[in-house]
């Protein structure tokens, strides 16, 4: 077997798990991990629930007006198109889509229910002017008015609930840390705290430098650790947020902490409040009213991972029933090839660096099975049975991944999960690729952009593990849903060239 090239101990990289959490900084990231609720998600849910409440009232009112009928003339249908988009406008004008909005009932009620009057006052209007010659009927508008306030009362009511119930539990919002302790940090905070409809939770503050220079408690918020336990508090706490309080003129403290940093699925930030160098307007995002820098954006949020997450159930609920006759034939032939189950679970990581149980079908022989990756498949291997040695070479082993995908471990597409233990000749992977864990920053998948570029199989040398990374990367800087398609359609097509496969 090939020994793995490795870099100089003083030349590897540091490898994140290895910093500890103190017991105050992991009771707190454990009172911070449940996931954040997104706001352009929720926003987004609500204007969809309230197009929903328009049309269904819509046609509740004309089947209560003609003994159930559900099918409407065509001038129905018209009204309910030109009431759905001038309420959507009018509501959108008075603000009744923010989520600061959304805490208040009366208030966000009120902005409903005027922007709801001022579409049927638009009616009444046109209609003074305009002989629509009966084309809707004025007692079928009446009681769509009532229905239609009705469901906009109750609605808000739940959401009026739900929003303060997720805002008491911090889940309403982005959890954020600051990095970089002392004043600026303290300055950093108070201007946070001050801006009218904050979404931002301060977590904490990591600082590498020690109390005499930065104090042991910012603005009321304590200092958790370093720079690189910071790594390990992101993944327990799930923040969604990192705020680089450190000035810009310091680039090469900034360039080493984002070196340590990046590996996490977040978005990075600058802040510029305290500079004396200023960009562009263009050049800053803003959190609340403080100008920021963007660093690093969190891959694949809000709508696109909605987008991604209904690819994969769909899709993945097709492969699924299209590949069920081979998946039935293959557990058939394992089961009369070698005696012993005919799934496998192997540990590996997924998305954020958790640890996640993979299936996959059987390949070796059972009592030579090997949970932790702790032996590296190589050719001619005699572990491997003759119905395992096939599947290897065509992925079929793969195949039950897609119960995995459904259970929203993993993606169709995405960097393949590796062992919790992949290495060769006692070199974990993380030791040999500076950034290794960059690539859990989104879910890992079936498929990938690197396997059906030909790096699948056995890493026997560090430049075949680069490369990997490399093809990770770029895959998760470049991801859109056509790329995915286009990955999960060359896929066949890759799986037929089985030189690395073992």
């Amino acid at each position: 077997m090939s020994t793995l090239e490795t870099a100089p101990p003083e030349n590897r990289p540091e490898k994140p798990r290895q910093a500890r959490l103190n017991d105050e900084a992991r009771e707190i990231a454990e009172q911070f991990r449940q996931s954040s609720i997104s706001q352009v998600l929720l926003v987004g849910a609500v204007r969809f629930f309230d197009v929903a409440a328009i049309v269904l009232t819509s046609l509740g009112a004309y089947a209560v007006l003609h003994q159930g009928a559900l099918s409407a003339p065509w001038t129905y249908v018209v009204a309910t198109l030109a009431a759905t988009v001038l309420t959507l406008i009018f509501a959108q004008a008075a603000d009744a889509y923010h989520v600061v909005a959304f805490r208040v009932f009366g208030g966000q009620l009120g902005r409903m229910l005027g922007a709801w009057t001022l579409t049927f006052a638009g009616f009444a209007v046109v209609g003074s002017f305009l002989d629509f010659g009966g084309a809707v009927e004025r007692r079928w508008l009446g009681l769509w008015f009532v229905l239609g306030a009705l469901a906009f009362l109750i609605s808000r009511l739940v959401l009026t609930a739900l929003v303060r119930r997720w805002a008491a539990d911090g889940r309403l919002g982005r959890k954020a840390v600051i990095v970089g302790g002392g004043e600026p940090a303290g300055e950093l905070i108070r201007a946070l705290e001050s801006t009218p409809g904050n979404d931002v939770h301060i977590c904490g503050v990591f600082d590498d430098r020690s109390n005499d220079r930065s104090p042991a408690i910012v603005a009321g918020y304590p200092k958790l650790g370093t720079v690189a336990e910071l790594v390990e508090f992101g993944r327990v706490a799930r923040i969604d947020l990192l705020i680089v309080t450190i000035p810009v003129s310091a680039a090469g403290r900034v360039r080493e902490i984002l070196k340590t940093l990046w590996v996490l699925p977040v978005d990075i930030r600058l802040s510029a409040h305290t500079d004396k160098l200023r960009y562009r307007p263009r050049a800053y995002s803003y959190v609340g009213s403080i100008p920021m820098v963007e660093l690093a954006e969190k891959p694949i949020a809000n709508w696109d991972f909605v987008i991604k997450r209904a690819f994969d159930l769909i899709v993945g609920t097709l492969a699924l029933i299209v590949l069920a006759p081979l998946m039935i034939a293959t557990a058939i032939a394992i089961k009369l090839d070698s005696p012993g189950p005919v799934f496998f679970r192997q540990k590996r990581y997924g998305f954020n660096n958790e640890v996640i149980d993979v299936f996959k079908f059987r390949s070796l022989r059972h009592e030579m099975a090997d949970p932790d990756a702790k032996t590296v498949v190589t050719k001619n291997d005699s572990r491997v049975t003759k119905v395992g040695r096939f599947i290897r070479k065509t992925s079929i082993d793969e195949l039950p991944q897609l119960f995995n995908v459904l259970k929203g471990e993993l993606s169709l597409v995405g960097p393949r999960p590796h062992a919790v233990n992949a290495h060769t000749s006692e070199t974990l992977w993380n030791d040999v690729v500076d950034g290794y864990f960059a690539r859990h920053k989104v879910k890992p998948g079936v498929t990938g952009w690197a396997q059906i570029n030909g790096w699948r199989g056995e890493v026997d040398t560090s430049d075949k593990l680069k490369r990997r990374i490399d093809h990770d990367l770029y895959y998760i800087e470049n991801w859109s849903i056509l790329f995915d398609a286009m990955i999960l359609i060359k896929t066949p097509f890759a799986l037929a060239k089985t030189d690395n496969a073992y």
